[in-house]
């Protein structure tokens, strides 16, 4: 099954929420005036696109009848299709190039960010790459044995310390480990302590200098993985961990199970943070680069 394939079985209870919610409001109107405006940004709302991002969307809705002269309701659906895909467009790709290439996964624990890490780890070996996981949430012996297990399935190599070790010595290690091993991504896995966020900032803060005077010229990513079944709350957490990190971009898991998938919009346009990963099964292939042009095709097919 391709991406286009999981990610439409994945969005299908987020597709029955709102998609027939949003029809619902056009077929009670025949033109498009503020209140039928109205009705659509409260649905949108209702469909976890958030209050700024659904306005957003109105507004730009607003501008286009205005642009066209196209007022009837049966015009809106394309219309909305072509403004959430222009939301969601990302120039800046996500970048792997150099060797090792370097990714920090950080995120609340129960987001799946082990799991992520896990399945990031299987499909980069299976596309021929050479992967090493660094063991860097010390904090919880579950955590070091939990990737231990996802890296020996995945067959590819862990470093790890003991529980409690500091963080920063394994990503030191890890890195050391990368270049003597000749490998080409390094995952980094880190602790998700968001109720002490001075002590996750200064731990975040020192995995980054390490990585910065040892792997200067390494291409860094930093992902964040969210629940996409916690809805607008993922946003919340997002905008701390933004204080603690420098984030590129989102690792959004459990989007089969929820029908807050627009939460996927409001991230992009709230935010300004692209989501590179969607999780849409429990399967180890159930990880998928996000394509935002598929997730609208999906969303609105």
């Amino acid at each position: 099954m391709g991406f286009f394939d999981k990610i439409k079985q994945g969005l299908q209870k987020t597709k029955d929420a709102m998609m027939k919610q949003v029809e619902t409001v056009i077929h009670s109107f025949t033109k498009v005036d503020d209140e039928f405006l109205e009705e659509l940004e409260e649905t949108l709302i209702m469909s976890d696109m958030g209050a700024a991002t659904s306005a957003d969307i109105c507004e730009r809705l607003r501008a286009e009848i205005k642009r066209t002269g196209k007022n009837d309701t049966s015009e809106v659906k394309a219309m909305l299709k072509s403004i959430i895909a222009d939301m969601l467009r990302e120039e800046k790709p996500f970048k792997l190039e150099t060797k090792p290439s370097i990714v920090f996964v950080i995120g609340v624990n129960g987001a799946g960010k082990t799991t992520t890490i896990g399945k990031m780890a299987a499909n980069y070996k299976a596309q021929g790459k050479k992967v090493l996981v660094a063991a860097a949430d010390t904090f919880r012996a579950a955590a070091i044995d939990q990737l231990e297990i996802w890296t020996q399935q995945s067959g590819v190599d862990i470093v790890k310390h003991q529980e409690g070790a500091d963080p920063a010595a394994v990503v030191y290690d890890s890195i050391d480990a990368a270049f003597a091993r000749d490998v080409d991504i390094l995952l980094i896995d880190t602790a998700g302590r968001l109720h002490n966020k001075k002590n996750l900032m200064a731990e975040l803060g020192k995995m980054f200098r390490i990585v910065s005077q040892k792997a200067e010229g390494c291409d860094v990513e930093v992902l964040l993985v969210l629940d996409a079944t916690t809805g607008q709350n993922a946003v919340n957490q997002a905008e701390q961990f933004m204080e603690a990190a420098n984030i590129t971009g989102i690792v959004l898991t459990k989007l089969d199970g929820t029908a807050k998938g627009g939460i996927v919009v409001s991230i992009k346009n709230q935010l300004g943070l692209p989501v590179r990963f969607v999780g849409v099964g429990e399967k180890i292939d159930d990880l998928q680069e996000f394509v935002p042009e598929d997730f609208v095709e999906a969303l609105f097919e």
